[in-house]
């Protein structure tokens, strides 16, 4: 008897100190901060999150990557970057736990190590001097997409077994054909592959058009948005069969609903933000989405400041 009551004694315990532990674990828990600082004239475009809490941030202005923990908005300079650099458009390879960057008028992609900034490999694209502009990336199980906003064609940059990374000559250019419109101004923007890397999805900023792309042939498909439009569509992210996709002058992001072969979708909702400043790229983490304020309206000085929005899918 006495054992008994001896053993109910340390349950009854052994229960408290649970309940005290999970009292403490929710009080210590904090939120996500909305806001993540970037420093100041950093001129973002492009981010992205890694492995666990991370988020990384490119630099117009340097090609610099920096990188922030999302659970308490402090971070760092990842990647030094360079005279002549340029960082837009960023994705991430977690089998390799590789940052690839779109170079914009370099001509250039290049690739770092996420945990410690090296630069593991550029691929010369294509020429500057085609005046090009290499806005957005999406890595699949195969290949690394490019957008040049410049010209009809996607750059593709083949990965080897896990994400290996081939040698600097491997850059294949791919026309886009089909239904693809090329117009005055900046035209493939955001990119983004469907889970099985079958398809690829490219925005036209200018003409508002949504193309699914046969990532083999550069065959593209309009996708039938019922009249509806994303002009000044940018950074793009596909979540299930929901497709959200920035609108960086409007200041707001279309979200899409996908048919499931995506020959069809509805703009089904508008996002904003009273934080929003010229928004281009958008990533997740958890149930938040993450959203980089490009502020192209504001003159970039070295003072100018910048952030990243967090908001609630």
């Amino acid at each position: 008897m006495h054992h008994k009551h001896r053993t109910l004694t340390r349950v009854f315990l052994l229960g408290l100190l649970i309940m005290a532990g999970l009292a403490a674990t929710t009080t210590s828990a904090q939120p996500f901060p909305n806001t993540i600082r970037l420093p100041n004239g950093w001129a973002p475009e492009g981010i992205v999150t890694g492995r666990g809490p991370v988020i990384y941030a490119g630099s117009l202005a340097t090609g610099s990557i920096y990188a922030a923990d999302l659970r308490t908005g402090a971070g760092h300079v990842l990647a030094p970057g360079g005279t002549g650099r340029v960082a837009v458009g960023l994705d991430f390879d977690r089998r390799t736990n590789a940052i690839f960057v779109a170079g914009g008028g370099t001509g250039l992609a290049s690739v770092y190590d996420a945990s410690t900034g090296r630069l593991l490999r550029d691929y010369q694209l294509t020429s500057p001097s085609s005046n090009p502009f290499i806005n957005d990336v999406i890595v699949t199980r195969d290949a690394a997409y490019f957008t040049d906003s410049s010209h009809p064609i996607l750059y593709r940059v083949p990965l080897g077994p896990g994400g290996r990374l081939p040698p600097s000559s491997a850059v294949e250019a791919l026309p886009l054909l089909g239904d693809w419109q090329q117009v005055g101004g900046i035209n493939a923007n955001g990119i983004e592959a469907t889970p099985n890397g079958k398809w690829l999805i490219v925005v036209n900023t200018t003409t508002g058009l949504l193309y699914r792309v046969d990532p083999l042939t550069g065959h593209a498909t309009t996708i039938d948005l019922g009249g509806a439009s994303v002009v000044n569509g940018d950074g793009m992210l596909l979540h299930g069969s929901t497709l959200y996709v920035v609108q960086n002058f409007l200041n707001q992001i279309a979200v899409v609903n996908l048919s499931s072969n995506l020959s069809k979708g509805s703009v089904v909702q508008t996002m904003t933000n009273a934080a929003f400043d010229i928004p281009t790229t958008i990533t997740a983490f958890g149930n938040g989405l993450y959203v980089v304020n490009a502020r192209f309206s504001t003159p970039p000085t070295s003072s100018t400041e910048y952030a990243i929005v967090r908001m609630t899918r």
